[in-house]
């Protein structure tokens, strides 16, 4: 793909991601066909921020997980009201690295 397109794509996305994951994903988009650009632009990315503004305000009842695609803990949390509290603020501190980690990993099955 053409760097300046990438460039682009990741001046837009990168709070997205990890940012030391950032030169990775740009390599990998410099070997992506040019076929996959269509599609790489269409990808909606989860914000990790309004993530843990959801993480915060209902986080105990699990959304906050469901969001993300972790439908299994996301039932866990349900079930126990946020491991009574615990889990929840413990995802208070790891939801934004998971929702970055999941972004990451739809990206790369799209190239």
């Amino acid at each position: 793909m053409e760097e300046q397109k990438i460039d682009m794509f990741l001046m837009v996305n990168a709070k997205n991601f990890e940012s030391e994951k950032i030169y990775h994903i740009k390599e990998r988009m410099k070997q992506a066909d040019e076929s996959k650009w269509t599609l790489l632009q269409s990808l909606d990315f989860k914000n990790p921020t309004t993530i843990l503004i959801v993480s915060i305000l209902i986080g105990y009842l699990g959304i906050d997980r469901f969001m993300i695609g972790d439908t299994g803990l996301g039932i866990g949390k349900l079930l126990t009201c946020g491991g009574l509290g615990i889990w929840t603020i413990v995802d208070w501190f790891l939801i934004m690295g998971a929702t970055k980690e999941k972004n990451l990993q739809r990206l790369y099955q799209f190239i």
